[in-house]
C-alpha cells in the first residue's frame, strides 16, 4: 500500500498522502456505518493512525490524535472529509458540546501579585512623567509600575485603542514590548523563540517544504533560507532567517474563513501581512500614509535591499514602533510578541503561523487555544522529527 510504503521509507507521511489515507479510512467507515458514523467510530479510527504511524502522533496534544478527529469540537481531518463527502445531504447534527478555547493574544489574564504596581494619583503621576523623561532607566522603570494599569485599559474595548496615545514611549524607546511580554509570561517563555528556532525548528521546517509542490517563490525563499547564491539578475531576497519564517507559511497556507473572506488568497499575499520592505532613502511617513488601515501589526524592515536590512519597526495603527533587535529574526520575536503586549488578534491570513509558533515554540496556553488540524499535524511532524 503506498502510505504504508511511504511511511516505512520516510517516517512520515506527505500532505498528498495524509489525504489518501483519511479518503480510505473515510470511504470505509461510510461502508460500514452508512452517512451517519458515530464519533466513537471516527475516535476509534484516529487513535488507530497515530497507533499505526507513531510519528503522525501530535506530542503537545491530549490524546495525540486530535488532528485527525477531536471528540469535543466535532473537528480534524476525518471530519473535513466527511462534510465534504455529506456536503449535499448533512447528517451531522448541529448541536455540538463544544469546548470553549480561550486561549491567545487577547485572552485576559491574571499577573499574581505584583508589588511594584502604581494605583490612583500615583499611577497618573507615572503616566505624567512618561511623556518627557529623557531618562531611559526611569522610562523603563514607570512603564513596568504602570503595566497593570496598562492591561486594564487593553481589555477594555472602549479604551483600547487609545493606548499609543497613553503610553507614547511604545514610539521612541526601543525595548518596552519585550519588557511587557516578558512581565507577562516570564524570562523563559520570553526567550524560547531565539533560543530554539535555529536550533530545533529551522532546519526541519526547510526540510518539510522541500517536499511540497515547488513554485517560483518557495523555490527562491528555500534558496534564501539555505543560504544559496541566486542568479545576479534575481532581486535580492531576505537573509536566512527571515526567509525561513516565510517558508513555513508555505507548509500553513492562509486558509478561507467563511463569508468575510471566501477568497483563500496566496502565500506571497500573506506575506505582505507580515513584513513589508522599505527602502531607506525614502520616507517612513510616506509609507505610513499609504499603509492599508488595519489593527494588525506587521514588520517594516528599512534598508537598502531586503538582504540589507538596517533598521526594523512595527507597524501598528499606522504608527512606528521601533524593534530593539537589528536582526530580522529578533524583529520577528517582538512582532509576535506585539500580539500578546496590544492585546492584538492574529491577522486572519497568518493565523495558523503565529498559532503555531505560539503552542509549539513558546508553549504558550496549550490546550486551550483552538488549533487547526494542519497545525496540529505540523507540530507532530517537526517534534517527532530526529
Amino acid at each position: 500500500m503506498t502510505v504504508i510504503k511511504e511511511y516505512e521509507e520516510t517516517g512520515s507521511l506527505k500532505d498528498s498522502t495524509r489525504r489518501l489515507m483519511v479518503n480510505i479510512i473515510v470511504a470505509h467507515m461510510h461502508e460500514k456505518e452508512g452517512r451517519a458514523v458515530s464519533k466513537a467510530t471516527k475516535e476509534f479510527h484516529a487513535l488507530g493512525i497515530v497507533s499505526l504511524f507513531p510519528s503522525l502522533k501530535d506530542p503537545y496534544s491530549k490524546k495525540g490524535y486530535e488532528h485527525f478527529y477531536d471528540i469535543q469540537s466535532n473537528k480534524g481531518f476525518l471530519q473535513w472529509r466527511m462534510k465534504t463527502v455529506q456536503r449535499k445531504s448533512r447528517t451531522v447534527s448541529t448541536t455540538q458540546n463544544n469546548m470553549v478555547l480561550t486561549g491567545g493574544p487577547t485572552s485576559s489574564r491574571s499577573f499574581g501579585t505584583m508589588d511594584d504596581q502604581r494605583k490612583g494619583d500615583e499611577c497618573m503621576e507615572a503616566m505624567s512623567l512618561l511623556h518627557y523623561t529623557t531618562d531611559r532607566d526611569l522610562v523603563f522603570q514607570k512603564m513596568r509600575e504602570t503595566f497593570c494599569y496598562r492591561q486594564q485599559i487593553l481589555h477594555d474595548p472602549q479604551r483600547a485603542a487609545d493606548v499609543l496615545q497613553m503610553f507614547p514611549r511604545f514610539l521612541d524607546v526601543k525595548g518596552l514590548i519585550l519588557q511587557d511580554f516578558s512581565l507577562m509570561f516570564g524570562a523563559d517563555v520570553a526567550s524560547r523563540f531565539l533560543e530554539k528556532w535555529n536550533t530545533s525548528f529551522k532546519d526541519k521546517v526547510i526540510q518539510e517544504a522541500r517536499a511540497l509542490k515547488e513554485t517560483v517563490l518557495l523555490k527562491q525563499q528555500l534558496k534564501a533560507a539555505l543560504n544559496e547564491r541566486s542568479d545576479a539578475t534575481d532581486e535580492p531576497e531576505w537573509d536566512s532567517d527571515m526567509a525561513s519564517i516565510l517558508v513555513l507559511l508555505h507548509l500553513l497556507t492562509p486558509q478561507p474563513a467563511g463569508r468575510k473572506r471566501p477568497k483563500k488568497i496566496s502565500v506571497g499575499e500573506a506575506m505582505d501581512h507580515l513584513v513589508k520592505f522599505h527602502k531607506s532613502c525614502n520616507s517612513l511617513e510616506d509609507h505610513l500614509l499609504t499603509a492599508a488601515e488595519t489593527r494588525q501589526p506587521y514588520v517594516l524592515a528599512s534598508g537598502t535591499s531586503k538582504a540589507q536590512v538596517f533598521t526594523f519597526y512595527i507597524v501598528l495603527d499606522k504608527k512606528l514602533l521601533p524593534c530593539q533587535s537589528c536582526t530580522s529574526l529578533g524583529a520577528f520575536d517582538e512582532l509576535f510578541k506585539s500580539h500578546f503586549v496590544f492585546s492584538v488578534k492574529y491577522d486572519d491570513a497568518l493565523s495558523s503561523l503565529y498559532t503555531f509558533l505560539q503552542t509549539t515554540v513558546y508553549n504558550i496556553d496549550i490546550g486551550t487555544t483552538e488549533e487547526t488540524p494542519k497545525v496540529k499535524e505540523l507540530r507532530a511532524k517537526l517534534l517527532n522529527k530526529l
